[in-house]
Protein backbone atom coordinates (compact mmCIF):
# COMPACT_ATOMS: atom_id res chain seq x y z
CA UNK A 1 0.00 0.00 0.00
CA UNK A 2 1.25 3.60 -0.89
CA UNK A 3 1.02 5.77 1.83
CA UNK A 4 0.77 9.80 0.84
CA UNK A 5 1.80 12.69 3.06
CA UNK A 6 -0.44 15.74 2.89
CA UNK A 7 1.74 18.57 3.77
CA UNK A 8 1.69 22.41 2.99
CA UNK A 9 4.55 25.43 2.38
CA UNK A 10 7.81 25.55 2.86
CA UNK A 11 11.64 26.05 1.59
CA UNK A 12 14.93 24.25 1.05
CA UNK A 13 18.19 25.50 2.16
CA UNK A 14 21.22 24.40 2.84
CA UNK A 15 23.78 25.79 4.60
CA UNK A 16 27.58 26.33 3.50
CA UNK A 17 30.68 28.34 3.76
CA UNK A 18 32.36 27.89 0.65
CA UNK A 19 31.91 28.16 -2.80
CA UNK A 20 33.34 24.67 -2.81
CA UNK A 21 31.10 23.25 -1.00
CA UNK A 22 27.98 24.92 -2.92
CA UNK A 23 29.26 23.84 -6.26
CA UNK A 24 29.97 20.10 -4.41
CA UNK A 25 26.35 20.22 -3.02
CA UNK A 26 24.26 21.19 -5.94
CA UNK A 27 23.86 18.33 -7.82
CA UNK A 28 21.27 15.05 -8.48
CA UNK A 29 19.49 13.02 -5.77
CA UNK A 30 19.84 9.64 -6.66
CA UNK A 31 16.95 7.90 -8.22
CA UNK A 32 14.65 10.54 -6.50
CA UNK A 33 12.07 12.62 -8.44
CA UNK A 34 9.46 14.75 -8.56
CA UNK A 35 6.14 13.74 -10.55
CA UNK A 36 3.95 17.20 -11.67
CA UNK A 37 0.52 16.08 -12.78
CA UNK A 38 -1.37 18.20 -15.39
CA UNK A 39 -3.87 20.85 -13.71
CA UNK A 40 -6.43 18.89 -14.71
CA UNK A 41 -5.31 15.52 -13.96
CA UNK A 42 -8.02 13.15 -11.98
CA UNK A 43 -5.93 12.22 -8.86
CA UNK A 44 -7.77 9.79 -7.41
CA UNK A 45 -7.25 7.79 -10.84
CA UNK A 46 -3.27 8.78 -11.42
CA UNK A 47 -3.03 7.06 -7.42
CA UNK A 48 -4.66 3.63 -8.66
CA UNK A 49 -2.29 3.97 -11.79
CA UNK A 50 0.70 4.86 -9.95
CA UNK A 51 -0.01 2.36 -7.11
CA UNK A 52 -0.71 -0.22 -9.15
CA UNK A 53 2.81 0.07 -11.13
CA UNK A 54 4.97 0.54 -8.54
CA UNK A 55 3.55 -2.64 -7.39
CA UNK A 56 4.24 -4.48 -10.96
CA UNK A 57 8.18 -2.89 -10.67
CA UNK A 58 8.55 -4.27 -7.15
CA UNK A 59 7.67 -7.52 -7.99
CA UNK A 60 9.84 -7.27 -10.60
CA UNK A 61 13.36 -6.29 -8.54
CA UNK A 62 15.74 -8.77 -8.43
CA UNK A 63 19.15 -8.59 -6.60
CA UNK A 64 20.12 -7.11 -3.84
CA UNK A 65 20.95 -3.40 -5.31
CA UNK A 66 17.28 -3.30 -7.07
CA UNK A 67 15.37 0.20 -6.25
CA UNK A 68 12.17 -0.44 -4.07
CA UNK A 69 9.65 1.98 -5.75
CA UNK A 70 8.34 4.28 -3.33
CA UNK A 71 6.35 7.23 -3.21
CA UNK A 72 6.80 9.71 -0.08
CA UNK A 73 5.03 12.65 -0.52
CA UNK A 74 2.05 14.13 -2.37
CA UNK A 75 1.78 17.88 -2.59
CA UNK A 76 -1.75 19.20 -3.68
CA UNK A 77 -1.76 23.17 -3.53
CA UNK A 78 -4.29 24.97 -5.78
CA UNK A 79 -3.59 23.76 -9.19
CA UNK A 80 0.17 22.62 -8.15
CA UNK A 81 -0.35 18.39 -8.00
CA UNK A 82 3.06 16.65 -7.56
CA UNK A 83 4.17 13.73 -5.83
CA UNK A 84 8.04 13.03 -4.31
CA UNK A 85 9.85 9.28 -4.47
CA UNK A 86 12.69 6.79 -4.98
CA UNK A 87 11.90 5.56 -8.43
CA UNK A 88 13.87 3.62 -10.96
CA UNK A 89 14.96 4.82 -14.06
CA UNK A 90 12.68 2.39 -15.89
CA UNK A 91 9.50 3.16 -14.00
CA UNK A 92 10.76 6.56 -14.98
CA UNK A 93 10.96 6.01 -18.49
CA UNK A 94 7.27 4.37 -18.98
CA UNK A 95 5.00 6.98 -16.32
CA UNK A 96 6.26 9.97 -18.70
CA UNK A 97 3.96 8.72 -21.34
CA UNK A 98 0.93 8.89 -19.29
CA UNK A 99 -1.36 11.74 -20.12
CA UNK A 100 -2.09 13.30 -16.91
CA UNK A 101 1.66 13.57 -15.80
CA UNK A 102 3.14 17.07 -16.67
CA UNK A 103 7.02 15.80 -16.18
CA UNK A 104 9.17 14.23 -13.50
CA UNK A 105 12.26 15.95 -12.77
CA UNK A 106 15.30 14.60 -10.33
CA UNK A 107 15.37 15.67 -7.17
CA UNK A 108 18.38 17.91 -6.18
CA UNK A 109 20.41 19.65 -2.95
CA UNK A 110 19.58 23.12 -2.07
CA UNK A 111 21.95 25.53 -0.15
CA UNK A 112 21.51 28.72 1.25
CA UNK A 113 23.57 31.53 0.88
CA UNK A 114 25.86 33.18 2.94
CA UNK A 115 29.33 33.36 4.28
CA UNK A 116 31.06 34.37 7.04
CA UNK A 117 32.50 37.82 7.17
CA UNK A 118 34.04 40.19 9.98
CA UNK A 119 33.15 43.98 9.60
CA UNK A 120 30.71 45.61 11.46
CA UNK A 121 26.80 45.77 10.13
CA UNK A 122 25.29 48.71 8.50
CA UNK A 123 22.39 47.55 6.37
CA UNK A 124 19.67 49.30 8.34
CA UNK A 125 21.40 52.79 8.08
CA UNK A 126 21.88 52.03 4.32
CA UNK A 127 17.84 51.22 3.59
CA UNK A 128 16.79 54.27 5.35
CA UNK A 129 19.17 56.77 2.92
CA UNK A 130 19.08 57.76 -0.64
CA UNK A 131 22.90 58.63 -0.25
CA UNK A 132 25.23 56.56 1.21
CA UNK A 133 25.30 56.78 4.76
CA UNK A 134 26.58 54.40 6.85
CA UNK A 135 26.34 55.83 10.26
CA UNK A 136 22.80 57.67 9.73
CA UNK A 137 19.73 56.38 11.55
CA UNK A 138 17.50 53.67 10.88
CA UNK A 139 13.74 54.63 10.60
CA UNK A 140 10.84 52.86 10.19
CA UNK A 141 7.15 53.36 11.46
CA UNK A 142 5.33 53.20 14.97
CA UNK A 143 3.72 50.01 13.44
CA UNK A 144 7.21 48.14 12.62
CA UNK A 145 5.43 45.38 11.14
CA UNK A 146 2.84 44.44 13.65
CA UNK A 147 0.27 42.18 12.78
CA UNK A 148 2.32 40.46 10.18
CA UNK A 149 3.17 36.57 9.42
CA UNK A 150 7.18 35.87 8.40
CA UNK A 151 7.79 32.80 7.56
CA UNK A 152 11.67 31.98 7.34
CA UNK A 153 12.16 29.01 4.98
CA UNK A 154 15.74 28.08 6.94
CA UNK A 155 17.39 25.95 9.04
CA UNK A 156 14.94 26.55 11.90
CA UNK A 157 14.93 29.76 14.07
CA UNK A 158 16.11 30.10 17.98
CA UNK A 159 13.12 31.13 19.24
CA UNK A 160 14.63 31.59 22.60
CA UNK A 161 17.34 34.72 21.25
CA UNK A 162 16.60 37.79 23.22
CA UNK A 163 16.55 39.67 20.08
CA UNK A 164 13.13 37.79 18.90
CA UNK A 165 11.41 39.25 22.47
CA UNK A 166 8.81 35.86 22.46
CA UNK A 167 7.64 36.80 18.89
CA UNK A 168 9.33 33.77 16.97
CA UNK A 169 7.69 30.34 17.00
CA UNK A 170 8.91 26.82 15.63
CA UNK A 171 5.59 25.03 14.46
CA UNK A 172 7.56 22.58 11.91
CA UNK A 173 10.33 21.05 10.79
CA UNK A 174 10.49 18.43 7.56
CA UNK A 175 14.24 17.13 8.76
CA UNK A 176 13.48 13.74 10.09
CA UNK A 177 14.85 13.16 13.21
CA UNK A 178 15.40 16.41 14.01
CA UNK A 179 13.28 19.30 16.29
CA UNK A 180 12.46 22.69 14.54
CA UNK A 181 14.92 24.12 16.36
CA UNK A 182 18.17 25.67 13.96
CA UNK A 183 20.86 23.64 15.02
CA UNK A 184 22.45 25.32 11.80
CA UNK A 185 22.72 29.39 12.70
CA UNK A 186 21.68 30.36 9.53
CA UNK A 187 18.01 30.88 9.56
CA UNK A 188 18.37 32.86 12.73
CA UNK A 189 20.55 34.91 11.44
CA UNK A 190 18.15 35.74 8.42
CA UNK A 191 14.95 36.22 11.30
CA UNK A 192 17.10 38.34 12.96
CA UNK A 193 17.82 40.48 10.27
CA UNK A 194 13.43 40.61 9.55
CA UNK A 195 12.46 41.28 12.69
CA UNK A 196 15.02 41.55 15.12
CA UNK A 197 14.37 44.31 18.30
CA UNK A 198 17.58 45.38 17.76
CA UNK A 199 18.86 43.84 14.11
CA UNK A 200 15.67 43.65 12.67
CA UNK A 201 14.23 45.60 10.13
CA UNK A 202 10.48 45.04 11.08
CA UNK A 203 10.59 44.79 14.75
CA UNK A 204 7.24 43.87 15.64
CA UNK A 205 6.46 41.33 13.26
CA UNK A 206 5.94 37.55 14.16
CA UNK A 207 8.71 35.26 13.22
CA UNK A 208 7.67 31.58 12.21
CA UNK A 209 10.41 29.17 11.05
CA UNK A 210 9.84 26.66 9.01
CA UNK A 211 12.47 24.05 9.32
CA UNK A 212 13.49 22.69 5.73
CA UNK A 213 17.11 21.99 5.64
CA UNK A 214 18.95 20.09 8.57
CA UNK A 215 21.86 20.94 10.89
CA UNK A 216 24.21 20.03 8.33
CA UNK A 217 22.38 22.53 6.32
CA UNK A 218 21.80 20.35 3.37
CA UNK A 219 17.80 19.51 2.08
CA UNK A 220 16.16 18.35 -1.00
CA UNK A 221 13.69 19.68 -4.09
CA UNK A 222 11.01 17.58 -2.27
CA UNK A 223 11.48 19.41 1.12
CA UNK A 224 11.33 22.43 -0.18
CA UNK A 225 8.13 21.96 -1.90
CA UNK A 226 6.80 20.56 1.39
CA UNK A 227 7.38 23.67 3.16
CA UNK A 228 6.07 26.24 0.46
CA UNK A 229 2.98 23.96 0.53
CA UNK A 230 2.97 24.27 4.40
CA UNK A 231 3.56 27.80 4.48
CA UNK A 232 0.66 29.03 1.62
CA UNK A 233 -1.92 26.27 3.95
CA UNK A 234 -0.79 27.98 6.92
CA UNK A 235 -1.10 31.82 5.74
CA UNK A 236 -4.55 30.95 4.19
CA UNK A 237 -5.97 29.17 7.14
CA UNK A 238 -5.30 31.93 9.38
CA UNK A 239 -6.37 34.47 7.00
CA UNK A 240 -3.14 37.01 8.06
CA UNK A 241 -1.02 39.48 6.16
CA UNK A 242 1.78 36.55 4.93
CA UNK A 243 5.52 36.47 3.58
CA UNK A 244 7.69 33.86 3.08
CA UNK A 245 11.51 34.50 3.06
CA UNK A 246 13.33 32.09 0.97
CA UNK A 247 17.05 32.63 1.51
CA UNK A 248 18.50 29.49 -0.50
CA UNK A 249 19.12 28.15 -4.10
CA UNK A 250 19.94 25.38 -6.48
CA UNK A 251 19.74 24.49 -9.95
CA UNK A 252 16.62 24.81 -11.98
CA UNK A 253 13.19 23.10 -11.11
CA UNK A 254 10.14 23.00 -12.63
CA UNK A 255 8.66 22.05 -9.55
CA UNK A 256 9.68 24.25 -7.09
CA UNK A 257 8.55 26.96 -9.57
CA UNK A 258 5.42 25.77 -9.83
CA UNK A 259 4.85 25.03 -5.97
CA UNK A 260 6.25 28.89 -5.50
CA UNK A 261 3.64 29.74 -7.87
CA UNK A 262 0.91 28.41 -6.61
CA UNK A 263 2.01 29.95 -2.98
CA UNK A 264 1.70 33.44 -4.52
CA UNK A 265 -1.72 33.02 -6.06
CA UNK A 266 -2.89 31.74 -2.29
CA UNK A 267 -1.83 35.25 -1.29
CA UNK A 268 1.82 34.71 -0.26
CA UNK A 269 4.32 37.19 -0.91
CA UNK A 270 7.90 35.42 -1.59
CA UNK A 271 10.70 37.41 -0.96
CA UNK A 272 14.15 35.27 -1.85
CA UNK A 273 17.53 35.19 -2.47
CA UNK A 274 19.31 35.71 -6.15
CA UNK A 275 22.22 33.12 -4.96
CA UNK A 276 25.60 34.13 -4.66
CA UNK A 277 27.60 32.26 -7.80
CA UNK A 278 28.32 35.31 -9.56
CA UNK A 279 25.83 34.00 -12.28
CA UNK A 280 23.24 34.98 -14.28
CA UNK A 281 20.21 34.35 -11.36
CA UNK A 282 17.43 32.78 -13.83
CA UNK A 283 19.45 29.55 -13.59
CA UNK A 284 18.56 28.93 -10.43
CA UNK A 285 15.72 28.27 -8.41
CA UNK A 286 13.55 29.75 -6.39
CA UNK A 287 15.48 33.20 -8.17
CA UNK A 288 13.81 32.00 -11.66
CA UNK A 289 10.11 31.91 -9.49
CA UNK A 290 8.22 34.79 -12.16
CA UNK A 291 5.87 35.17 -9.23
CA UNK A 292 9.16 35.56 -6.63
CA UNK A 293 10.87 38.75 -5.61
CA UNK A 294 14.81 38.14 -6.22
CA UNK A 295 17.06 40.33 -4.49
CA UNK A 296 20.86 40.54 -4.89
CA UNK A 297 23.73 41.33 -2.39
CA UNK A 298 25.50 44.83 -2.18
CA UNK A 299 28.73 46.48 -0.33
CA UNK A 300 29.47 49.39 1.87
CA UNK A 301 30.41 51.22 -1.38
CA UNK A 302 27.18 50.34 -3.21
CA UNK A 303 28.53 48.31 -5.54
CA UNK A 304 27.82 44.63 -6.24
CA UNK A 305 28.73 42.22 -4.24
CA UNK A 306 31.06 39.48 -6.37
CA UNK A 307 29.32 36.89 -5.47
CA UNK A 308 25.99 37.98 -6.04
CA UNK A 309 23.64 36.66 -9.48
CA UNK A 310 22.43 39.02 -11.34
CA UNK A 311 20.40 39.35 -14.38
CA UNK A 312 17.11 39.94 -15.90
CA UNK A 313 15.60 37.85 -12.69
CA UNK A 314 16.59 39.74 -9.86
CA UNK A 315 14.30 42.51 -8.94
CA UNK A 316 16.12 44.97 -6.83
CA UNK A 317 19.46 44.63 -4.35
CA UNK A 318 19.91 44.91 -0.63
CA UNK A 319 22.80 45.35 1.81
CA UNK A 320 24.41 41.74 2.15
CA UNK A 321 27.75 42.34 3.33
CA UNK A 322 29.06 41.60 6.75
CA UNK A 323 25.11 42.16 8.00
CA UNK A 324 25.69 41.54 11.70
CA UNK A 325 22.58 39.63 13.58
CA UNK A 326 21.32 36.81 15.81
CA UNK A 327 22.50 34.02 16.26
CA UNK A 328 22.74 30.53 17.53
CA UNK A 329 24.49 29.09 21.07
CA UNK A 330 23.61 31.90 23.38
CA UNK A 331 20.61 34.53 24.13
CA UNK A 332 22.61 37.20 23.18
CA UNK A 333 24.78 35.50 20.33
CA UNK A 334 25.52 37.56 17.30
CA UNK A 335 27.43 36.79 14.04
CA UNK A 336 28.47 38.77 10.77
CA UNK A 337 27.54 36.60 7.65
CA UNK A 338 27.85 38.01 4.10
CA UNK A 339 25.24 36.83 0.94
CA UNK A 340 21.98 37.21 -0.92
CA UNK A 341 20.83 35.33 2.11
CA UNK A 342 21.53 38.61 4.15
CA UNK A 343 20.02 40.92 1.17
CA UNK A 344 16.87 38.92 0.89
CA UNK A 345 15.78 39.52 4.69
CA UNK A 346 16.13 42.92 4.40
CA UNK A 347 13.30 43.18 1.45
CA UNK A 348 10.99 40.83 3.18
CA UNK A 349 11.19 43.17 6.46
CA UNK A 350 10.43 46.24 4.79
CA UNK A 351 7.30 44.61 2.70
CA UNK A 352 5.95 43.44 6.09
CA UNK A 353 6.09 47.42 7.25
CA UNK A 354 4.04 47.74 3.98
CA UNK A 355 2.04 45.24 5.21
CA UNK A 356 1.20 46.42 8.72
CA UNK A 357 0.77 50.26 7.23
CA UNK A 358 -2.17 48.63 4.93
CA UNK A 359 -0.45 50.09 2.55
CA UNK A 360 -0.16 47.31 0.35
CA UNK A 361 -2.40 43.71 0.38
CA UNK A 362 -1.65 41.33 -2.33
CA UNK A 363 1.78 39.99 -3.45
CA UNK A 364 1.93 41.90 -6.58
CA UNK A 365 0.88 45.06 -4.61
CA UNK A 366 3.87 44.67 -2.39
CA UNK A 367 6.61 43.68 -5.49
CA UNK A 368 4.95 47.49 -6.67
CA UNK A 369 5.75 49.37 -3.97
CA UNK A 370 9.03 48.18 -3.59
CA UNK A 371 10.10 48.51 -6.73
CA UNK A 372 8.61 52.23 -7.27
CA UNK A 373 10.63 52.90 -3.81
CA UNK A 374 14.12 51.90 -5.16
CA UNK A 375 16.43 54.03 -4.74
CA UNK A 376 17.85 54.51 -8.36
CA UNK A 377 21.35 54.40 -10.10
CA UNK A 378 23.53 54.45 -7.67
CA UNK A 379 25.06 50.84 -7.71
CA UNK A 380 28.23 50.11 -9.41
CA UNK A 381 29.00 46.82 -10.97
CA UNK A 382 26.11 45.38 -12.30
CA UNK A 383 26.03 42.80 -14.94
CA UNK A 384 23.61 41.87 -17.15
CA UNK A 385 19.84 42.78 -17.33
CA UNK A 386 19.83 43.74 -13.36
CA UNK A 387 18.19 46.67 -12.59
CA UNK A 388 19.71 49.52 -10.64
CA UNK A 389 17.67 49.61 -7.72
CA UNK A 390 18.47 49.40 -4.21
CA UNK A 391 15.96 48.70 -1.04
CA UNK A 392 14.51 51.80 0.06
CA UNK A 393 12.57 51.52 3.47
CA UNK A 394 12.07 54.94 5.35
CA UNK A 395 8.48 55.30 6.06
CA UNK A 396 6.29 57.91 6.74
Amino acid sequence: MVNFNFLAITTLVTVVCSNALVEAQLGKLENRYIIKLKGEANSKQVDQFLKSKLDQYNRGRSGGNAIRNELRTRFNLDTFKAYAGTLSKDLVSELQSHSDIDYIEPEQVYTVHGSQENPPSWGLSRISQRVLNLTAPYLYPDSAGEGVDVYVIDTGIYAAHQDFEGRASLPISFIDGETAEDLNGHGTHVAGTVGGKSYGVAKKANLIGVKVLSGEGTGSTSGVIAGVNWVANQAKSSGRKSIANMSLGGGKSQALVAAVEAAVRAGVSFIVAAGNEGQDACGFTPANAPSAFAVGSTTQTDSRRYTSNWGACVKLSAPGTDINSAYIGAVDASKKLSGTSMASPHVAGIAALLLSKGAVSTPQEVYNALTAAATRDVLTDLKGATPNLLLYGAQD
